[in-house]
């Protein structure tokens, strides 16, 4: 283990610092100042490393996190990154962005605040781009077979990257203009710049993954073009479906899905040249949805100067502590605050909008809400509770219901699970024979986390399919364990 006294003598969590409020959103940089790196070691010490290391089971993705977590306290940087990249091809995606459920499992949670395990990751793989340690890994040798992935998110990329180490010869399609799926125009650039983004896509250049982006799959070259280029066709199209809410004034001008505001927001963040953007300045912003697409809509409008921003949520305000119905090592819904709450904005929970309000040309200006109470396993209005907010702007961000069904998915004619998303076997093939998925497309809304166990469980899939026996290192399978968060 790393500091046999580590977990008596440092009992607090230590985390680095976000900049100041006032100063950060002026700008569109990470809120985190870089932490000093004693202190993550220290932290990193804290791990008990346990006989029975629960936090491999809150991992989709099978961290070896004490033993990384060791060699970060021992300074062991480029031993620390091999274990890290045995079991996570992008660590500098995930130490930014996953919502960490090996924390919760953490052992030391049980009684104490949980290691800082996250920011060790992060650090780990920082301090490897630093030192040079994170170099391309072309193949000895090419299989000359050929595969197409399609979606350059986090499932697509880990697919892409494993498959092409692996000697086979892949071109990732992405519709956008750059690659990085919802990584690059869906995330914030102060939950992660896209240089972030820019380095990985450089190594996976570099080791011969070939990038077609600004082509639109389904529409300039259709799912049976695919099939008959290619060897193996790997989905990776996310689930993109909004959920939409259909109440009375719905049609007004102003209201629109949180994923049609981010992406803009991100593209003027980068210097470009957004027509028609959809703006929050000066304007009273409602977002309906309190998860992250909400947060991240909520520091968005924070940057774009927004008269105010009140976030609403149908379920009940969680507690602070963990309920008793989910207990460790399960992923607790207790009470967070992100940076952009922390940034202003009012968070309203259990209410529900009755009516969009418009004005007389046509443009949302207030929504009527009430208070809801669950009863008999429903939502119920309370009476007398209606109430009347402002809202100029109004953005929806209540997840999504699958991947787009119209272009690749129907031309490629497989078939749906009873949740609309691609069903696949256990080896992550669909019903069309050598047509795999991976991501949320397969799985539905999930986390990052689990988007690359996915597109590395299913780059195994692949190499089997296509060499008879897999050449490439069984991950941990996600169908294959049971779901903690």
């Amino acid at each position: 283990m790393a500091d046999p006294q580590g977990f008596l003598k440092v009992r607090e969590r230590e985390l680095p610092t976000r900049r100041p409020v006032p100063v950060r959103i002026q700008d569109w940089r990470e809120v985190y100042q870089q932490q000093e790196l004693a202190q993550l070691q220290r932290q990193a010490g804290r791990c008990m490393d346990c006989g029975i290391p629960f936090c491999h089971n809150g991992c989709p993705l099978g961290n070896l996190i004490p033993e990384w977590n060791d060699l970060a306290w021992r300074g062991d940087w480029s031993e620390a990154i091999e274990r890290l990249h045995a079991t996570n091809n992008f660590p500098e995606f995930t130490g930014r962005l996953c919502p960490a459920p090996c924390e919760t499992a953490c052992v030391l949670g049980i009684n104490q605040p949980a290691v800082t395990i996250k920011q060790v990751e992060l650090t780990t793989i920082e301090q490897a781009f630093e030192a040079g340690h994170v170099v391309p890994q072309p193949p000895e040798r090419l299989s000359g077979r050929t595969v197409a992935v399609v979606g350059s998110g986090p499932a697509g990329l880990a697919a892409a990257q494993q498959l092409t180490r692996a000697g086979h010869t892949v071109a990732v399609y992405e519709r956008a203009d750059q690659p990085g799926g919802l990584l690059r125009y869906g995330i914030p650039e102060f939950k992660m710049e896209k240089s972030v983004v820019d380095r990985r896509i450089a190594q996976m250049e570099a080791e011969g993954t070939r990038f077609r982006s600004g082509v639109d799959v389904g529409d300039e070259i259709t799912g049976k073009q695919l099939v008959d280029r290619y060897d193996a066709v790997v989905l990776a199209i996310g689930s993109t479906v909004a959920r939409d809410l259909p109440s009375p004034g719905r049609e007004l001008r102003g209201i629109h899905q949180a994923m049609d505001f981010l992406p803009q927001g991100n593209r003027a963040a980068l210097g470009q040249e957004v027509p028609d953007q959809i703006l929050a300045t000066d304007l009273d912003v409602v977002i309906i949805g309190g998860g992250d697409t909400g947060a991240d809509c909520l520091g968005t409008s924070h940057r774009q100067s927004a008269r105010s921003v009140t976030q609403l949520e149908i379920l009940p305000r969680p507690t602070e502590e963990r309920a008793s119905g989910q207990p460790w090592p399960t992923y607790p819904m207790t009470y967070r605050v992100s940076s952009a709450h922390e940034e202003g904005g009012d968070r309203v929970f259990a209410v529900n909008t009755e009516e969009f309000l418009g004005d007389e040309n046509g443009r949302v200006r207030a929504l009527r809400l009430v208070e809801v109470q669950m009863r008999e396993g429903r939502f119920q209005p309370v009476e007398g509770s209606e109430r009347e907010i402002p809202a100029q702007l109004v953005l929806l961000a209540m997840g999504f219901l699958g991947p787009e069904k119209p272009g690749v998915v129907e031309q490629l004619g497989v078939e749906l699970d009873e949740r609309s998303n691609v069903k696949r076997d256990k080896h992550f093939m669909s019903s069309v024979p050598g047509v795999f998925v991976a991501g949320d497309a397969g799985r539905g809304q999930s986390l990052i986390v689990w988007a690359i166990a996915e597109g590395r469980a299913a780059a195994q899939g692949v190499d089997a399919w296509l060499t008879g026996s897999s050449q490439l290192p069984r991950p941990i399978n996600p169908t294959d364990r049971p779901l903690v968060v």
